[in-house]
């Protein structure tokens, strides 16, 4: 798992036992003390993913995630004491790719980073270079998406999840399916993942998000993109 991960946490212990247990992965580590120094460090090394902590002073987990994806779309995970769904909510809905609740243990944590360093996206058919729908256009060779004209920008795991179901077009895609094709293998039950994802997607694609033309619930099953017959 050779790759540049960015640690960003306040307490240099932690940082030092995540540094150890990542070069024992033949990772390379930079260290960021708090918000501000990371978005620094991003900018100036672009790391191929970031372990971000929920709980630090002055610009915390939360405002510091959400000033990353305002223009980066490195895989971030969250490490945090917290363990709420609320919590594990604002964090997905702040851009977050994944969530760990502290103390992990280092295989978990491991088989996440690999999990969201790869892109195990398959389908029954490959996806169009360009969709539309409804007033959205899709270009998938760019990852870019329009509506009415303007640009929106997606999340990595919202385009994958997008992906996914437009490749599955009209058919109703399990939970279980989705986590497991969008997130990795490693995955499965963690519904609130996908319900953020499909909510803020919603927020992107639909006209009225209440009532959603495209993309549908199945209650207790999964979601279907409609596409039209």
């Amino acid at each position: 798992m050779s790759a540049v991960i960015l640690i960003v946490d306040d307490d240099p212990q932690i940082r030092r036992v995540l540094r150890s247990s990542l070069t024992k992965q033949d990772c390379t580590c930079l260290e960021a003390r708090n918000g501000e120094e990371a978005l620094e460090k991003i900018a100036r090394s672009n790391p191929d993913l970031i372990l971000l902590d929920y709980n630090m002073p002055h610009m915390n987990g939360l405002e510091t995630c959400r000033a990353i994806r305002a223009s980066c779309d490195t895989p971030i995970i969250m490490l945090t004491v917290r363990d709420s769904e609320a919590d594990i909510v604002a964090a997905l809905d702040a851009g977050a790719d994944d969530y760990i609740s502290k103390p992990y243990r280092t295989p978990e944590l491991m088989a996440r980073l690999r999990a969201n360093l790869r892109r195990p996206l398959t389908g029954p058919a490959p996806a169009p270079h360009r969709l539309k729908i409804g007033t959205v256009e899709v270009d998938f060779d760019a990852r870019e998406v329009l509506a009415s004209g303007r640009k929106v920008r997606l999340s990595p795991k919202e385009f994958d999840l997008l992906w996914y179901l437009v490749t599955h077009a009209n058919r109703t895609v399990p939970h279980r399916e989705l986590l497991q094709a969008v997130w990795g293998m490693e995955y499965g039950g963690e519904v609130e993942y996908l319900r953020v994802a499909i909510n803020q997607l919603r927020k992107k694609i639909e006209h009225d998000t209440a009532n959603p033309a495209h993309l549908l619930t199945e209650p207790r099953i999964g979601y279907r993109l409609h596409l039209g017959e």
